[in-house]
């Protein structure tokens, strides 16, 4: 059934599928149930033709495609390496999760706009598959500006004052960055090199002295706002005023992995992992991803409200990976690939069992969530399990990319990088098990009530597969090293 297919009509499928959900879904709103099957089917067939373009990756093809010229040298074109194939795993596969998650959630708490929401979803999906397929920079920009678009009436779904105040702080700090900085990066490279393709060992060697290209890479990490590396970062946990399901797409599937992913590709395609350490260009934000781990666990250590602590503690793994990528050996971008794909399908199970236990009890405080694992035991249940990951202790996830991430550390005697990743466990630890021995330990109060089962089996899901990816990490763990292959 494969051979059926050529490379470039997976590649557009992988695109047109969301694309045409978006379209179908708008037209379908007079129809709830007939909506929410086309939004379900439709991610079912987007993970059936990543999983096929996975199969080719995985046996040494790239599959390429060039869709249109745009003026000499500004080329639109699509290429699949192994980091963009990692991505569009996850994403394609979370899309059904969150889908499933979604259905249950929006009618739970009888959400208004419910059309909008699933077709806007699928164009954030369309965009993130954009960002993934990307073969250069320009592919890149034009995807990754689309999605901060797309995801902009998510955020503002609920269009209260609150909801609208998040959106212009979420559109002016992720436009504004890509704008001021970004796209001047891209700009720059183009202009320096001839190109903007997305060269394995990079492209950037010899044609930007060492203080050009730290610079240069300062614009790349700071213009990809959507990683929310400190001080841009107070959109993310504006935007929390969002439906849950929504604050799952922003910080496991779509938005922030994009940010993250972006920084990585640019350090392994455009910069080269060798020439950023021989010339030092990254080691200046070690420090500032270290800086942002630690303050933002500060952070989440005091927050009550439980969604604003899940949101400090993406903006503290993110800056894992932004501090893996700065630390530029391969072992490091390895690390920073895995933790990619565990902290999506990790923090996706918080954020399910967080909307779970609203949707069930209306409770969004950590204060008032005493004894609720014996009221929620499905739920919280996934909730243990995803904080494991966040800690990054075995049998989870989290505990591979962490794992990978401290030993590169240490074998580049980077001791600032290994002291962040020690102490900022301990903190993960620190904010997230008093949540688990007060909803486990404390009295119940009440009878055994979870959420609704479409929610209750997506967050399980979730949860099953962050185990999954630790006890089976063939798949993920052969991409990242592919991505760093001589």
């Amino acid at each position: 059934m494969i051979a059926m297919f050529s490379d470039a009509s997976l590649l557009i499928l992988a695109l047109a599928i969301p694309a045409a959900v978006a379209l179908l879904v708008a037209l379908a709103g007079r129809w709830p149930n007939l909506r929410e099957a086309i939004s379900l089917v439709g991610a079912l067939l987007l993970a059936v033709t990543i999983f096929m373009l996975l199969a080719r990756v995985l046996g040494g093809a790239r599959p390429s495609l060039h869709l249109a010229t745009i003026a000499p040298g500004l080329d639109l074109a699509l290429a699949l390496e192994p980091l963009g194939m990692l991505f569009a795993s996850v994403a394609a596969t979370l899309w059904i999760a969150n889908t499933i998650y979604s259905i249950g959630y929006m009618r739970g708490n009888s959400e208004p706009r419910q059309t909008p929401f699933y077709s806007a979803f699928a164009v954030a999906i369309f965009s993130t598959m954009g960002v993934a397929l990307s073969g250069n920079l320009i592919t890149l920009f034009l995807f990754y500006e689309l999605l901060s678009l797309s995801t902009f009436p998510l955020v503002t779904h609920k269009q209260s004052p609150e909801a609208m105040r998040a959106g212009r702080v979420y559109l002016l700090t992720l436009i504004g960055a890509s704008m001021i900085l970004l796209l001047p990066a891209i700009i720059w490279t183009a202009v320096a090199t001839g190109t903007t393709a997305f060269t394995p060992g990079g492209i950037l060697a010899g044609h930007v002295n060492p203080i050009g290209m730290a610079v240069l890479f300062g614009m790349f990490v700071f213009g990809a706002a959507k990683a929310a590396v400190m001080p841009l970062h107070r959109w993310l946990p504006a935007a929390m005023v969002a439906p849950t399901p929504v604050s799952a797409l922003l910080h496991a599937v779509a938005v922030v992995k994009a940010g993250v992913f972006t920084i990585l590709k640019v350090s392994v395609y455009v910069f080269g992992l060798d020439t950023l350490r021989e010339t030092g260009a990254s080691q200046w934000l070690v420090y500032v991803a270290g800086f942002t781990i630690i303050a933002a666990s500060f952070v989440a250590l005091s927050a009550d409200d439980l969604k604003r602590r899940l949101a400090y503690s993406t903006i503290g793994q993110l800056s894992y990976i932004v501090m893996a990528a700065a630390i530029a050996t391969p072992a490091a971008a390895i690390g920073a690939a895995l933790h990619i794909a565990a902290h999506a399908v990790s923090k996706i199970t918080l954020f399910f069992a967080a909307g779970s236990v609203y949707t069930a009890e209306h409770v969004t405080k950590v204060s008032r969530m005493d004894g609720i694992g014996r009221r929620m035991p499905w739920t919280m249940a996934a909730f243990a399990i995803g904080t494991l990951a966040m800690i990054g202790l075995p049998p989870t996830a989290g505990f591979l990319g962490k794992w990978f991430m401290l030993g590169a550390a240490g074998s580049a005697s980077d001791w600032f990088a290994v002291g962040v990743i020690v102490v900022s466990t301990i903190l993960n630890g620190a904010y997230f098990l008093p949540i688990l021995t007060a909803a486990f330990l404390k009295p119940a109060g009440g009878p055994v009530a979870e959420a609704p089962v479409a929610i209750v089996v997506a967050l399980t899901a979730t949860a099953i597969g962050t185990v999954l990816l630790f006890l089976f990490p063939d798949v993920p763990l052969r991409l990242a090293s592919a991505m760093v292959a001589p």
